[in-house]
């Protein structure tokens, strides 16, 4: 590959793309950006505080911008929020950015990996796994089209390795 490519992570909350992307971003020495975090840094407030005054448009809004400054860097390893590929301007700034790769995990290794965290707000409700089920039912397509590269994540102990290689046959 000759030009500059990012390496870029989409999936369901709890997928691994932030604990992967930086242990990626390591090994591949290139800066990690965290989508979500970037969002907080730039607003001075967390997503849950964003989601209650703005709404999941508001958030979705700063989403789209952030994600134009971070796709306009090269050679980083993006980790987006999970709603990230709803947009389609979204998807088109990331397949121009570099490649996408979707880390796949279903809908109950997701709860037991994101079921104490309160920055999830799509997740406080009454009951969280049907939530990551109906989110799945309507993602994993998107998903599965936005992406290059389609990476199980289910067993995190393997799941580096299987990302480096996949990425390293693209170039």
């Amino acid at each position: 590959m000759n030009t500059p490519r990012n390496l870029i992570l989409i999936g369901l909350m709890g997928a691994g793309k932030s604990t992967l992307g930086k242990q990626a971003a390591q090994a591949l020495g290139r800066p990690f950006y965290d989508s979500d975090q970037e969002i907080c840094a730039c607003s001075g407030v967390s997503i849950p505080t964003i989601f209650e005054l703005e709404g999941e448009q508001g958030f979705r809004n700063r989403e789209t911008a952030v994600l134009k400054k971070l796709t306009a860097l090269e050679n980083i390893v993006l980790a987006t929020g999970g709603g990230a590929v709803l947009r389609e301007e979204n998807r088109s700034l990331l397949h121009q950015s570099g490649i996408i790769v979707y880390l796949h995990a279903e809908p109950e290794t997701l709860l037991e990996r994101t079921r104490h965290d309160t920055n999830r707000p799509l997740l406080q409700v009454n009951d969280p796994l049907a939530a990551l089920q109906d989110l799945y039912r309507r993602r994993d397509s998107i998903y599965r089209e936005a992406a290059h590269i389609i990476i199980e994540s289910d067993n995190r102990q393997h799941t580096l390795q299987k990302l480096l290689a996949a990425w390293q046959n693209q170039d």
